[in-house]
């Protein structure tokens, strides 16, 4: 501070560059706070896994071939010389071969379990919740096929923290034990770039993977960090008592399942959603003793549970068990997944003066019995009326199959010609017993659609979207559903109009960004509820007996509970890209299997093109070389999440056809499909032309006169007038058009996918690739 000559203090004011600065400097300050932070934290959950005040660190060991031996390698892990102290055996409820393991020399403990890999929903299951992974390789070829396939499904799932273990490299010679590790880093180097390569053959070898297991950076999975989960460890269950209520058993009870809360704070007023069986609602949450601990050696014992309670994994229950929180019925989550649909709720105005007035000038002439008034008379039906209303309402169901038959019908001559060939040869060839053995295994219906997808995929390639006019039927009533656009870029659609029944089940959110933007926030600050790493037992409530089947059969249960929001249905689109494993074309509205999150269902889709416009072109086929927008009705699930797309084939077994992540939920993106109508120009003057073959009677030409036409040089009309009676019409274009040209017209119309989504997904037969792949021995194929 300065004086003035008048005794007065002024001020000193910060000049415009002395404030800008300052304000970069506190962005600096205030970037490098929620880095430390952020880091802190990080460092935080890596510390806390496997601890005292963490879940134990749950690690899977998957065998990806079919001659190495899984089991050896958790048997070496649990052996005394790894260090090493075994607290519980079958630690995990439904997978035999697992078991808790403490150490107290790392001051850590862990849950080790080998999932069936021939079972490929157990194995999604347990990936999807497991800390770490352990790949057993062999030490000649890596991986088989079988292998191969299981880590296409894991790599687009979502790969957790992994290693890589190595068995028989110390029963190598020496001098070809170097050459074996080289060229089994350069095989895995294909997965697992950098990744390092340990040997598993002695009880130092079990030290070193466990240290490793326990201090490598942990990999952050967004669908399950943000969820609370738990895989089950102790399970039962119990019906629910019909006596002194006269009604019949429904086959639902109550199901109590413990384990360890992993990714974020539980709440017992959150819907929990069991993988493969739905959604359900939690009565209470108690607090068992801890199975597990650390500190002690052995746990203390439980007492047996009440007569009539049915336990899965063979142990006692624990009935002196401290309840910690209940259910509010006023704060629970409902399960309502489809919105109520009132059918007088639709708009209903009364007609005004004018609108009267035309009804009455349009009545039509009829006959009608004698005494019979004005207002009986019009609920009297012409047949004609009903006819053509019959073929308004099945025009829409039978359009997929015409168009499937107009595309088949494009080369049919060649396809003819070459079915002749083909008849004449095996008619004329001798077949012998290898010939007759290799016929046995095929499925004729099987490769008869497989062919006929095949041409369907090839029509659509070489004429894509291009379709005949009928010569039975006007093409102002085969397609008066479709309307042309100006511009598929600029012209307007209204995203509301016409919507289907169905859009009046499903939920719609104002802003789904911003809905999801806040429901993760608030996830991520709660502290109530059920903390991570506390060992609890959740009380599910009307879970049918089905859950308990799959228990007893030894399938693991996984548990998570649901975000706000996510039980309820709506419109989810996903963006998929074909996997390079698949050849078979897959063909729009075709059922597929969906692995969506901690989800999976059945459902068919429709594809759509990638774009940022306000319009989306419908793809009739998945492509291979771009990525595609799959739309389908099914539960609102926040992304981030992994998806995966299974196609079941006629023997039960399910094939990768295309993998991918979830890209929103907007039940207002509009799909179009295209159709194409082309024509053939008859006689070509300087800037007009006379086309014929698009249409076939006057009508339909001036019916589709408004609509622009293109050809496939480039060239852009109208229709002026038409010639005749027969379909011949008059264009003009601007420029001369040639006679190896052809007339284009596009129309289009807006389509939705089918109400097909169903929670239940059979069981998968194990997966099979040509003669050289070998199924896990074991695996029952009954």
């Amino acid at each position: 501070m300065m004086s003035s000559p008048t005794g007065r203090v002024s001020v000193t004011a910060l000049t415009k560059k002395q404030r800008k600065e300052t304000r970069k400097m506190d962005k600096r300050h205030k970037a490098n706070q929620l880095r430390r932070n952020k880091k802190d934290l990080v460092l935080t959950e890596k510390r806390r896994l496997g601890s005292r005040d963490g879940p134990p660190h749950l690690v899977a060991v998957v065998a990806l071939h079919a001659g190495v031996d899984a089991e050896a390698v958790t048997r070496l892990l649990r052996c005394e010389g790894a260090g090493g102290l075994v607290r519980e055996e079958s630690s995990v409820c439904g997978v035999s071969d697992s078991f808790g393991l403490v150490m107290p020399r790392f001051k850590q403990r862990f849950t080790f379990l080998r999932p069936d890999t021939a079972d490929m929903h157990s194995l999604l299951d347990v990936v999807k919740v497991a800390d770490s992974l352990v790949f057993v390789l062999d030490s000649t070829e890596g991986w088989d096929s079988y292998g191969d396939h299981c880590l296409s499904c894991l790599f687009s799932q979502g790969l957790p923290t992994h290693a890589l273990v190595c068995q028989g490299v110390s029963d190598l010679a020496v001098k070809k034990r170097v050459d074996s590790r080289r060229a089994l880093a350069k095989i895995s180097e294909i997965r697992f770039p950098g990744a390092r390569l340990f040997p598993l053959d002695s009880d130092q070898d079990a030290t070193l993977m466990l240290r490793h297991l326990g201090a490598q950076r942990q990999r952050r999975l967004g669908f399950r960090s943000r969820r609370p989960h738990l895989l089950a460890q102790q399970v039962s269950y119990t019906p629910n008592s019909s006596e002194g209520s006269g009604e019949a058993p429904t086959g639902l009870g109550t199901l109590r399942v413990s384990g360890y809360v992993r990714g974020c704070p539980l709440q017992v007023d959150r819907l929990v959603h069991i993988s493969g069986f739905g959604d359900f609602l939690l009565s209470q949450i108690d607090a068992p003793i801890d199975p597990l601990p650390l500190n002690s050696m052995t746990p203390r014992p439980a007492k047996p549970g009440k007569e009539g309670d049915v336990d899965m994994c063979g142990r006692e229950r624990v009935e002196n068990m401290r309840v910690l929180m209940k259910a509010d019925p006023a704060r629970r989550e409902s399960l309502q997944a489809e919105a109520e649909v009132d059918p007088m709720d639709g708009e209903q105005t009364w007609p005004t003066d004018t609108e009267l007035l035309e009804a009455r000038k349009s009545k039509r002439v009829m006959k009608v019995p004698k005494g019979t008034s004005d207002y009986q008379a019009t609920w009297i039906v012409d047949e004609e009326d009903e006819n053509g209303e019959e073929d308004e309402e099945s025009t829409d169901d039978d359009e997929d199959d015409e168009d499937s038959m107009m595309e088949e019908s494009i080369d049919g001559e060649d396809l003819d010609s070459q079915e002749d060939e083909e008849e004449e040869l095996n008619s004329t060839s001798d077949k012998g017993g290898a010939d007759q053995r290799y016929d046995e295994h095929m499925d004729e219906a099987e490769e008869g659609e497989g062919l006929k997808r095949y041409r369907e995929a090839r029509a659509n390639e070489m004429f894509p979207d291009e379709v005949d006019t009928p010569l039975d039927q006007s093409a102002k009533n085969r397609f008066q559903r479709y309307r042309g656009l100006k511009s598929f870029r600029s012209s307007p659609w209204d995203p509301l109009e016409n919507l289907p029944a169905d859009y009046s089940r499903i939920f719609q959110f104002q802003s789904f960004e911003r809905t999801r933007r806040r429901v993760l926030a608030e996830a991520a600050q709660e502290e109530e509820g059920a903390m991570v790493g506390w060992y609890v037992t959740l009380h599910v409530m009307d879970v049918p007996s089905t859950v308990m089947e799959s228990v007893q059969a030894g399938r693991p249960l996984v548990l998570v509970s649901l975000l706000p929001h996510e039980q309820k249905m709506s419109v989810m689109h996903m963006l998929v890209r074909r996997h390079p494993s698949n050849t078979d074309p897959i063909k729009s509205k075709e059922e597929l299997v969906f692995h969506c999150g901690f989800r999976r269902f059945r459902a068919c889709p429709i594809f759509s093109q990638h774009t940022s416009a306000d319009k989306h072109k419908l793809e009739r086929f998945l492509r291979a070389d771009a990525p595609t927008v799959v739309s389908v009705y099914a539960p609102i699930t926040f992304p981030t999440a992994g998806v995966l797309l299974f196609k079941q084939r006629e023997d039960g077994m399910q094939d990768l056809v295309g993998t991918g992540s979830l890209l929103s939920c907007d039940p207002q993106r509009v799909v179009l499909k295209r159709i194409v109508l082309s024509g053939h120009p008859f006689k070509i003057n300087r800037r007009s032309a006379v086309c014929r073959y698009m249409f076939f009677n006057r009508d339909d030409i001036l019916w589709f006169k408004p609509v622009e036409l293109r050809t496939k040089w480039g060239r852009r009309g109208h229709i002026k007038e038409a010639l005749g009676t027969h379909g011949h019409m008059k264009c003009v274009f601007d420029s001369q058009m040639r006679s190896q040209d052809t007339v284009m017209m596009n129309l289009y119309k807006r389509v939705y996918p089918r109400w097909t989504y169903d929670p239940y997904v059979p069981l998968p037969l194990p997966w099979v690739k040509g003669e050289g792949t070998q199924v896990p021995d074991d695996f029952d194929m009954e």
